[in-house]
């Protein structure tokens, strides 16, 4: 990714729409660059040439003396392409194209933006853009503010991109109340070319890149998506902003960028499978990352709080609860410590209640004590102003231990006057500060999620031994006809070549195929007509279950063909499929669902009838690995129901996760699957195996 390089760390740069009239994106970029002081050299291009920000103007970048590693361009978009050609013949390999007018202004702005996209590709340069705000590098050698924000840059840790240029504007004007500084910025704009993959990439082995944030309104190429990020979290956090999660919002996105917004839960499951730890709104967003600036990641779960109220430690341990994270045990060591200087009335268990008169000794004093305990993992020390006691003061106290403890992450909670944040935004904080402990907590379970990922096994995509082209011929079949809809004797065929367990079954033409393979099977029995133009079969009494005997099978047979008949869908009907029947209280659900934007998704969760009421459902993308495929078996409710509760025979649980990786198999291998639903998949009451008791796929023609 060094061709990034031209654009983030450029030694010379082409302003081409250099302008001296106040006020316009033109002479606010040579403002900034002016003013941040850039490191390099600055050619302003303007067709009256002259001088601009002291600087002597070119009409034509063709006539600047020395050599461009970049040049910003800031034309009308008729202008664009002829500029980029004389860049290319100037010998410019990087662009940041700040002009509006592109996809996002409709078809022929598309169009336009295809051209300028195959001349970058042809003449080997790198795009920034179009209709973006530009780019940042704080870092002290590059300096460069290569944007049109109100304000200048504020130094920090962060890698951040855009796809909003407003929006990343905003941000860069409210850096220093936010308390956090970006090294890098980004604003990716259309992303014709560089897009938030070409981003983190290029920041994965940037130092000064400690952490990434995402503001995304799309994803471009999810599966490239998953590759980079999954390798790149285990270095270092991504933090994302997905806008567009509503259907109305999804709209917007696509109308504002011109890019096409996949749905949310297939989003929620690419940045799920990648590490990226997702935020849902902007104030969280920075609040998780002033976490990230000023803490290490933790060696485990467990909190201590210590504060000076006890209403704001109670309220602090419900959250921590909430987060599945764990309130430390302090060691008898640790609380005999505690009461050789706190008041009798304090509480030396966790939370611990200094009471409302601690005086600043007892805050530095308590939080040394708990952070020398092995059983404390992080540290909330929460604040209310009583008696006097400045809440500066104990601000300085607590970054103090810090420097002195730097192992652990401590968080502060300070429920006292905003002139304490107004405060601290201009000191040198090393303690993330917020006003409730919602929030603390909040950072502390993002610090966890990070903890956990980085621990985590990447896993692998197993290929099990399957009969592909058993499964082809039955895909081949239906497609001759010109059917999308597989019956379910198809869908279960195909199912069974992929080595799922479909239950013992046969197909039957006629009643006396029925009763004779019901015989073999063994009472009691299911029966489910197969048909090719009816694919939900319970609307028409279509499945009949626990036929205990020949006679009882029977009935229900000519009860069935007389139902057809009256609803004149006798003629689509190709037989019925004789089952076992398994006795089973527990059905699951489990299928693959085809996203336009990010591809197949695997689903899993509670099934029968109660899948859309409930849902109790969740979603991965495929393929799966086999960490994928274990995480998602747990991570429903109904996971509680495969464990054996209530006497009933534990689940084969590995079995029902081979299930789900055998499907992704399948829609690996096929992609043409759109639908596939086992529903239910029932874990047998008997031994607890999952058997695939009825199947439908549906597939794009």
């Amino acid at each position: 990714m060094a061709s990034l390089d031209k654009i983030m760390k450029p030694k010379s740069i082409a302003v081409i729409g250099a302008s001296t009239k106040p006020h316009t994106i033109g002479s606010d970029i040579m403002k900034r660059l002016n003013e941040y002081g850039f490191k390099g050299t600055v050619y302003p291009v303007n067709p009256k040439g002259g001088v601009i920000e002291g600087l002597q103007a070119y009409t034509n970048v063709l006539e600047v003396p020395g050599e461009v590693d970049m040049a910003i361009i800031v034309v009308n978009s008729k202008f664009v392409l002829s500029t980029i050609d004389q860049c290319n013949e100037k010998g410019i390999k990087g662009l940041v194209v700040i002009s509006a007018g592109f996809k996002e202004a409709g078809a022929e702005g598309a169009a336009l933006e295809a051209e300028l996209l195959k001349k970058v590709r042809q003449y080997g340069m790198r795009c920034v853009g179009p209709n973006c705000l530009g780019v940042v590098n704080t870092l002290p050698e590059v300096r460069m503010d290569g944007c049109f924000a109100e304000t200048l840059p504020v130094r920090g840790d962060i890698g951040f991109v855009s796809q909003s240029g407003a929006l990343g504007g905003g941000i860069l004007n409210i850096l220093k109340d936010l308390g956090i500084g970006f090294a890098q910025f980004i604003s990716i704009g259309n992303q014709a070319d560089i897009n938030a993959e070409d981003a983190i990439e290029y920041w994965e082995n940037e130092d000064d890149v400690k952490q990434i944030l995402l503001y995304m309104e799309s994803i471009q190429n999810p599966a490239n998506f998953r590759r980079l990020a999954s390798r790149i979290t285990k270095k270092k956090p991504i933090l994302a902003l997905k806008a567009g999660r509503s259907a109305a919002g999804a709209s917007a996105a696509s109308s504002h960028t011109g890019s096409l917004a996949g749905s949310d839960k297939a989003a929620e499951a690419l940045l799920r499978q990648s590490g990226v730890i997702r935020e849902y709104s902007l104030e969280q967003l920075f609040s998780t990352a002033k976490v990230f600036k000023n803490c290490p990641l933790p060696k485990g779960d467990r909190v201590c709080i210590i504060t000076n109220s006890g209403g704001p430690g109670i309220m602090a341990t419900d959250a921590i609860c909430e987060y599945g994270m764990q309130m430390a045990q302090l060691t008898e060591e640790t609380k005999a410590e505690l009461r050789s200087f706190l008041p009798a009335a304090a509480s030396v268990k966790n939370p611990v209640d200094m009471i409302a008169s601690a005086p600043l000794e007892h805050y530095q004093k308590t939080l040394t004590t708990v952070l020398a305990d092995p059983n404390v993992d992080m540290v909330i020390s929460i604040y209310l102003p009583f008696l006097g006691l400045r809440d500066i003061d104990v601000a300085k106290a607590l970054m103090q231990i810090k420097a002195e403890h730097p192992e652990k992450p401590i968080v502060g909670v300070f429920m006292t006057k905003n002139e304490f944040f107004s405060a601290i935004s201009e000191m040198d904080v090393t303690i993330p500060f917020f006003q409730f402990a919602e929030e603390a907590v909040d950072g502390l379970a993002r610090l966890n999620m990070q903890r956990k990922w980085m621990e985590r096994p990447m896993g692998t995509f197993p290929r099990y031994e399957v009969d592909q082209t058993r499964a082809q011929a039955v895909f081949d079949a239906a497609k001759a006809e010109g059917r999308a809809e597989l019956t379910t004797r198809e869908s279960l065929d195909v199912l069974d070549a992929y080595g799922v367990r479909v239950c013992r079954a046969g197909f039957a033409r006629s009643e006396e195929e029925a009763v004779a393979l019901a015989n073999k099977i063994g009472y009691p029995v299911v029966m489910k007509m197969t048909s090719k133009t009816t694919s939900h079969k319970t609307d028409v009494g279509g499945v009949r279950v626990n036929m205990d005997s020949e006679e009882t099978l029977r009935a229900n047979y000519r009860d069935l063909i007389e139902k057809l008949r009256e609803k004149g869908l006798l003629e689509g009907l190709e037989g019925v499929i004789i089952q076992e029947m398994v006795k089973s209280s527990r059905e699951l659900v489990c299928g693959i669902a085809d996203d336009p934007q990010y591809g197949p998704m695997i689903m899993f969760g509670l099934g029968g009838v109660f899948v859309e009421v409930m849902k109790d459902v969740t979603f991965n993308l495929a393929p799966l690995t086999d960490i994928d495929a274990h995480e998602m078996v747990r991570s429903v409710k109904a996971y509680k129901l495969l464990t054996g509760a209530r006497g009933t025979t534990p689940a084969d649980v590995a079995k029902v996760e081979e299930t789900l990786l055998r499907l992704s198999q399948l829609v690996t291998d096929f992609p043409s699957v759109a639908e596939l639903d086992i529903n239910p998949l029932m874990i047998s009451d008997k031994n607890g195996e999952a058997i695939a008791v009825d199947g439908r796929i549906k597939v794009k023609l």
